[in-house]
């Protein structure tokens, strides 16, 4: 059996504030929030996914903001740096709306492509890189239209604590390509046109921790629960322990802990985030599992406010 799977689905990470947040994933990056729901293992937070228009796998980077916790560190274990696709021609108009909003960031190249790296309000890292591939995000938000907006994500690069462990589970387990090394990276191509490029670090840079301005997790994606059920077995298979499938209302989801430690998840394409709430109206309100629905008014004294606002 030779399976292959398509790509990144999405990327859940801890911070802070969720205004800083919101702040900064929409009004300076220009992604929309396409669901504001809770922590269904932590009802006392929010989950926020931000995307491109439709909230399309591949586009959505997710948030569990918690105010004043602590701080973690990035390291094995982890994504090391979340990598977003922009249209060819796109840098110039990211560099000037990154020094608009007094966002520190260098210049560097990998792979003979050029990469904006910076960082965001919690220190979680993130690069913009140009590409043909991936289709135009038709999201406009503030002075970010679809000739330059965030497609989605480029890819990720992985710390792993095993190294030669995890680009073992890439290349002969989840059917990705083994497509160039250069220095301290080998990098890898999956079969989706975003989303798509995994570069592992070959070296360690010591354990990460847990906290604001980390990623949980890296999930990649599975057609449909039928293709996840494959997959689920398929991994265990080869000696990886998943999870049951977890409900997660916009997607199911299994998730398992590879060699080098950081935590994978394989999460369903449908039923996507309109089917409760349209796509024309998607995050603007609080939308609650139906087994919270009944504590909603508990919920919503707990959660801090927000806004999305337009910072142009």
């Amino acid at each position: 059996m030779c399976k292959k799977i398509m790509g990144i689905h999405h990327i859940t990470a801890i911070v802070g504030h969720p205004q800083e947040n919101v702040d900064f994933y929409a009004g300076v990056l220009g992604l929309r929030l396409v669901k504001q729901t809770i922590n269904f293992d932590d009802p006392g937070t929010y989950h926020l996914y931000f995307g491109n228009e439709g909230g399309k796998p591949g586009t959505i980077i997710t948030f569990f903001p918690w105010a004043g916790a602590r701080q973690g560190i990035i390291g094995d274990g982890q994504v090391g740096v979340t990598s977003y696709v922009v249209p060819k021609g796109a840098m110039e108009f990211w560099e000037k709306r990154l020094e608009k909003f007094n966002v520190p960031f260098t210049k560097m190249e990998r792979f003979g492509e050029q990469y904006l790296e910076f960082d965001d309000p919690h220190g979680l890292h993130l690069e913009i890189v140009e590409r043909e591939e991936g289709e135009v995000n038709t999201w406009t938000f503030g002075e970010v239209t679809p000739d330059v907006a965030i497609k989605g994500f480029g890819g990720a690069t992985l710390l792993s604590a095993q190294p030669n462990k995890t680009a073992e589970l890439l290349e002969k387990v989840m059917g990705l390509e083994l497509i160039g090394k250069e220095g301290d990276f080998a990098r890898y191509r999956s079969t989706a046109d975003i989303g798509n490029i995994i570069d592992v670090k070959l070296t360690s840079i010591g354990r990460g921790q847990m906290g604001v301005g980390t990623v949980h997790h890296i999930a990649w994606r599975a057609k449909d629960d039928e293709d996840q059920l494959d997959w689920k077995r398929f991994v265990e298979r080869n000696g990886y322990g998943a999870t049951p499938v977890k409900d997660r209302n916009y997607f199911n989801a299994i998730y398992f802990r590879e060699h080098g430690e950081i935590l994978f998840e394989i999460a369903t394409d449908p039923p996507g985030f309109a089917h409760d709430e349209s796509v024309a109206t998607m995050g603007e309100k609080l939308m609650l599992p139906s087994q919270y629905e009944p504590h909603r008014e508990k919920i919503e004294q707990v959660l801090l406010p927000f806004e999305v606002r337009e910072l142009d």
